[in-house]
């Protein structure tokens, strides 16, 4: 019981994370260089995705408890470091905002619902990671398809990780400047073919390669849409964006891992992840139709 409550409290606690250091993160470096920072941001989660468990996994020789002791004083050492952050100053500074109630709580849906682009660029990647969640069926792909063990598993696990970390470092070297509409919604279209590819591989490096390949897109999508979204967002709004944003993905993340599972017991594992890829592709083209505006921006706003 004290496990469940406290992982509650946890995921409580990383509900306000999220969108706090989401709407930061313009605060602290010029637009101009928002991408390549949002960029290096993803990149360092990437490198945690993949070092931790091994680094945990050592430091569970001196027991659990000095594990669970080094991972709170990291988090006291984040908020020594977050309490000493440097913001940039604006000539215009926003107005204050107003007292928390109904209004407020609704005022990120009722700002994301009247930017058709920012509604577009948020949903495109909830559908796309609801229909694309074939990292939830890795288990039965790595036994059962593949035929390998517990390496191959855990190397189809880091596979997606690895994809977007060198992705993340390139884009953080060469950011995306022009045609960022188009080459979002290519991002995701790649993501879909190779979901496709993985799910009818029956050869672990060819797997590998499409899971590798499905995160390097997935993190082109990530930069793109997180950029768009911080700089097309006021900054008494950003908050609120960026709270109903981490809400889509949370939602989107969970919710694509049960699909996989119940169309796989409906239907097999390959079908399920070949129709998610499917289901991806189809997506692309429709948002590429209702989101025009999106589709046709060029540069990010304000760059």
């Amino acid at each position: 019981a004290m496990i469940y409550a406290v992982s509650f409290l946890v995921g409580a606690a990383r509900t306000f994370e999220f969108p706090a250091t989401q709407a930061m993160l313009p605060r602290v470096v010029p637009a101009e260089l928002l991408p390549s920072a949002i960029a290096l941001s993803s990149s360092a989660v990437q490198v945690a995705t993949i070092a931790a468990p091994a680094l945990g996994g050592i430091v569970y020789v001196l027991g659990a408890t000095t594990v669970y002791a080094l991972t709170g004083s990291l988090y006291l050492i984040a908020c020594f470091l977050m309490a000493r952050v440097q913001f940039i100053k604006r000539d215009h500074e926003p107005a204050l905002v107003r007292a928390a109630g109904w209004d407020s709580l609704l005022a990120g849906i009722r700002f994301i619902r009247s930017k058709p682009a920012i509604l577009g660029a948020i949903s495109l990647d909830l559908f796309a990671v609801l229909l694309g969640g074939a990292t939830a069926l890795l288990p039965i792909y790595a036994k059962d398809i593949l035929h390998t063990g517990p390496w191959g598993l855990g190397l189809l696990r880091a596979a997606p990780a690895i994809g977007a970390l060198a992705m993340g470092a390139w884009l953080a070297r060469k950011p995306i400047k022009r045609a960022v509409g188009k080459t979002m919604f290519a991002s995701v279209a790649v993501f879909g073919l190779a979901t496709i590819v993985f799910g009818v591989s029956t050869w672990l490096p060819l797997s590998f390669v499409a899971l590798t390949v499905l995160g390097a897109s997935y993190m082109i999508s990530v930069v793109i849409r997180g950029s768009f979204v911080q700089l097309e967002t006021p900054d008494d709004m950003r908050g609120r964006v960026s709270a109903v944003n981490s809400l889509f993905i949370g939602a989107s993340n969970q919710l694509g891992e049960f699909e996989s599972g119940v169309v796989a017991a409906a239907l097999g594992p390959v079908l399920s992840v070949v129709t998610g890829g499917v289901g991806t592709l189809i997506v692309v083209a429709l948002w590429m139709r209702w989101f025009p505006q999106l589709a046709k921006q060029d540069r990010m706003p304000g760059t």
